[in-house]
């Protein structure tokens, strides 16, 4: 950016920053306290450029609601065209202003719209899966990053836990650190940074998007194949000849082969191998042990804790008894004595190749961020002067909603509740304001007709070409990185704050 003259500097060195409702008055060369925005010479510039995807993926088929849409497939996004994402673009404040960009576009004849636009959330959050069958906490246990509660684990699902992290009550209900804390643990997970967090009662936890997830200092690498009673009906048939008994270790539904369908199925009579615990219907058993990190979840070591005495008046000395776990990792193989007491024994090649099946068959454990925005009357107030309208057209389906040009889930009932995936966007897609909120890309693309129709501000929209220069961040779609010729740079570091 070339320096002005001296003599076209404003007289004072600071100027005010209206992007947010801090309202930053900033020093010359320096940036506000978002690190968004900075004084350049006595103009206020946007630290990160507006970041365009060359080519965007496909949206899903929309609704026709013209004569006009007969011949259009519905492609909103168009799969072989830029897409102009909102990281970048900046936001409106106050609420009234039209969005920084409102860029038209035809595509196959149709005259599109993309509304691009930086929304701080105040209510905003992120949902966390981790690929692990590791007990990690109980259900609704608080997570605390630096001692602070910034959420809690919601109900697991299968082969992962889920975190619910973030939210209006964390980041203002509470107390000033507990937001600042809560806010600095959303920016940094959105952007696929680690963060450690501790669940009470519970595990140390290192969650980065698109990464395995680290417990207790150890990297997870498999997910589940599957619950014990789901393993066994998988691979029933490695086992038969190879093995008497198979029981699977799971903390949720542990198999016992002999009782189950499956083993039924492949004639195999009963072992008399009997497993603590409740029996569910046969061949599954709950509760076999407590939740733990251990096999399949559970805080055992040895396998043959959950055992009871075998059955003398069906169990034979010699019977051959394989216990493993859910992803192939722990086994043991045991033979019966004559007193009927499992004995450690060599495992058979077959059994040990059966092990690595199932471990083949395992998926590798990662975690998963989900953000999650309620895109409220401010934001909606920068796309339109009627607000409601936007939710209409978007509950109607003939206005698409992507997040930094990731494909958005938009929640049924009311308002714009959505939901991305942070592996899908951009690298440092999401900003902050210390209020405390985070600022997150949204676009809405609607066709020229329908965003009249809804009173959107016509006054204001431009041409993609006049919209894409030379400051642009073009980014390939899918990767999120950064063009490697782009080596624009203001002399300031975007996210250079470690803490808000």
């Amino acid at each position: 950016m070339p320096e002005r003259p001296a003599s076209e500097r404003p007289t004072s060195d600071k100027i005010r920053c209206d992007a947010c409702p801090v309202l930053c008055y900033i020093a010359e060369g320096h940036s506000g306290a978002c690190d968004r925005y900075a004084n350049h010479d006595g103009i206020l510039v946007r630290l990160d450029p507006l970041t365009v995807i060359r080519s965007a993926g496909q949206a899903v088929k929309f609704l026709d609601s013209g004569s006009d849409a007969q011949d259009w497939n519905g492609d909103l996004v168009q799969g072989d065209r830029t897409f102009v994402t909102a990281v970048g673009a900046g936001t409106t404040y106050p609420d009234y202003k039209p969005a920084p960009f409102i860029v038209s576009q035809e595509i196959d004849g149709v005259d599109m719209v993309t509304v691009v636009t930086e929304g701080i959330f105040s209510y905003c959050g992120a949902k966390v899966k981790i690929d692990t069958d590791r007990h990690i906490g109980s259900e609704r246990a608080i997570i605390r990053v630096a001692g602070e509660a910034i959420g809690h684990v919601m109900t697991a699902e299968y082969g992962s836990k889920m975190l619910s992290l973030g939210g209006v009550e964390h980041l203002t209900g509470g107390t000033k650190k507990e937001g600042r804390v809560t806010c600095d643990a959303l920016l940094r997970l959105c952007n696929r940074a680690p963060v450690e967090m501790t669940v009470d009662d519970g595990a140390t936890l290192i969650v980065q998007a698109g990464q395995p997830p680290i417990i207790n200092g150890e990297a997870e690498h498999l997910m589940r194949v599957g619950c014990g009673s789901a393993s066994i009906g998988m691979f029933a048939r490695q086992w038969l000849g190879h093995a008497d008994e198979v029981v699977v270790v799971d903390d949720h539904i542990t198999g016992v082969l002999t009782e189950h369908e499956a083993g039924k199925g492949l004639g195999l009579p009963p072992s008399g191998i009997r497993i603590k615990g409740r029996r569910s219907t046969p061949g599954r058993y709950f509760q076999v042990a407590n939740p733990g990190t251990g096999w399949g979840g559970t805080d055992i070591v040895d396998p043959l804790t959950i055992l009871k005495p075998a059955d003398p008046a069906i169990a034979w000395p010699g019977l051959r008894l394989l216990m493993i776990s859910t992803t192939g990792a722990q086994y043991g193989y045991f033979e019966l004595d004559a007193a009927l007491t499992p004995v450690p024994a060599p495992i058979p090649e077959a059994l040990l190749a059966s092990a690595g099946l199932i471990a083949d068959n395992c998926e590798p454990a990662l975690c998963s961020v989900l953000f999650m925005g309620g895109a409220g009357g401010s934001l909606r107030a920068g796309v339109t002067a009627n607000p409601v309208r936007l939710t209409k057209s978007v509950k109607d389906a003939l206005t698409h909603v992507s997040c930094g040009g990731a494909e958005a889930y938009v929640w049924p009932g009311g308002g714009i509740t959505f939901m991305a995936n942070v592996m899908e966007m951009p690298l440092n897609a999401f900003g902050y304001v210390p209020t405390p909120a985070l600022v997150a890309p949204i676009e809405f693309t609607l066709r020229r007709a329908d965003y009249a129709a809804l009173g959107g501000h016509m006054d204001h929209i431009t041409p993609v070409a006049q919209v894409i220069g030379p400051d642009t961040r073009l980014l390939d779609p899918g990767t999120g990185q950064n063009d490697p010729n782009d080596s624009r740079h203001y002399g300031w570091s975007s996210r250079s704050k470690d803490t808000l």
